[in-house]
């Protein structure tokens, strides 16, 4: 079923389509992509705002594991409104509602999306309000929570916490009682201490293990995204077989690990963190992380996101500045600007 009016006329969509692997230079703005027909178990979604993130970048470059060939529409995070629903969906939400979630080809103004794993925007919120809902905060939440175990009083440092997950790790790390260490580029430093971090720390500086250890004497649990740049770091000053490591990303690059590392070395918990495969293979730990987040929303711990929202347009530009550095926080597209 569909919403029938102006929606059936937009048969032909505005996208932004990935041409190649050779990264957001090839990202191009057409007008000539069918609208999607939501498959079993979907739902056809309006968009009103796209998520980016920097999986986004990582698929451009065909660095993201089972990510799409090109040519592709590009984008994977939205939220906007329910204008069709698919064949199997039990208990569908009504027409009309507003949910946000992930699918494939987000960059667009209309996707399908799996109708498992969307959530209604709260209330009040507008579409690019709720955008981190269902990835960047249930990241984060997931990292700390069942991989991390965090406990109160505890120690926990999170890396690249001027970005998406990063920020959620932060807010959520001090609400459940924990002492956090960040680390940020020095321009974000003054934002990530808005948080409620207690210790920030340049990324780059050459000591920054060292520096780590004199703070704390060592770490409970460390957030990694960065990968290569501080994933040795990230290990040293882990506490021996206590210490959990959960790892999310490398956006500086790979790094490596080895079983004589992990033996004499570095005896941590070392984890890892996909979102959308917790979804697939933990199902009942994805919806517990969401009633979680609902019920964060509800006590005013989570409270609307700021995106900086941008033209659908300027979305390689966007993807170039994050995949440099530049960025500050999350960012969205508006597929109807």
């Amino acid at each position: 079923m569909e919403i029938n009016e102006r929606h059936t006329a937009e048969q032909w969509v505005r996208a932004l389509v990935q041409r190649s692997h050779r990264g957001p230079k090839d990202l191009t703005l057409t007008a000539d992509r069918r609208r999607p027909t939501p498959g079993p178990g979907e739902y056809l979604i309006r968009v009103g705002a796209a998520g980016v993130n920097f999986a986004d970048v990582m698929q451009t470059r065909g660095t993201y594991g089972g990510g799409p060939q090109a040519p592709y529409v590009a984008g994977f995070e939205a939220a906007g409104e329910i204008v069709g629903v698919g064949p199997d969906v039990e208990r569908p939400l009504r027409l009309g509602t507003h949910v946000v979630g992930a699918g494939p080809g987000a960059f667009s103004q209309y996707m399908t999306m799996p109708a498992a794993g969307v959530l209604p925007v709260p209330s009040g919120w507008s579409d690019a309000e709720a955008l981190g809902l269902v990835l960047n905060w249930a990241t984060a939440l997931a990292a700390l929570k069942p991989l991390g175990e965090i406990k109160k009083g505890e120690v926990v440092l999170v890396h690249a916490a001027a970005g998406g997950v990063g920020q959620a790790a932060v807010r959520l790390a001090r609400h459940y009682g924990a002492r956090v260490i960040a680390t940020a580029s020095p321009a974000k430093h003054d934002s990530v201490e808005a948080l409620g971090a207690d210790e920030i720390l340049d990324s780059r500086r050459p000591d920054l293990a060292e520096a780590i250890i004199r703070l704390t004497g060592g770490v409970d649990l460390v957030l990694e995204s960065v990968g290569q740049a501080t994933f040795k770091a990230s290990l040293s000053v882990t506490k021996p077989f206590i210490g959990r490591v959960v790892v999310f990303g490398a956006a500086s690059g790979d790094a490596t690990l080895t079983t004589h590392d992990l033996v004499f070395t570095h005896q941590v918990q070392v984890k890892g963190l996909h979102i959308g495969a917790l979804a697939t293979a933990a199902p009942s730990i994805y919806q517990s992380l969401l009633v979680e987040i609902e019920a964060l929303i509800a006590h005013g711990v989570y409270t609307p996101g700021t995106p900086q929202v941008h033209s659908l347009a300027a979305g390689a530009m966007v993807l170039r500045e994050l995949e440099a550095g530049r960025t500050h926080g999350k960012h969205a597209l508006d597929p109807w600007r």
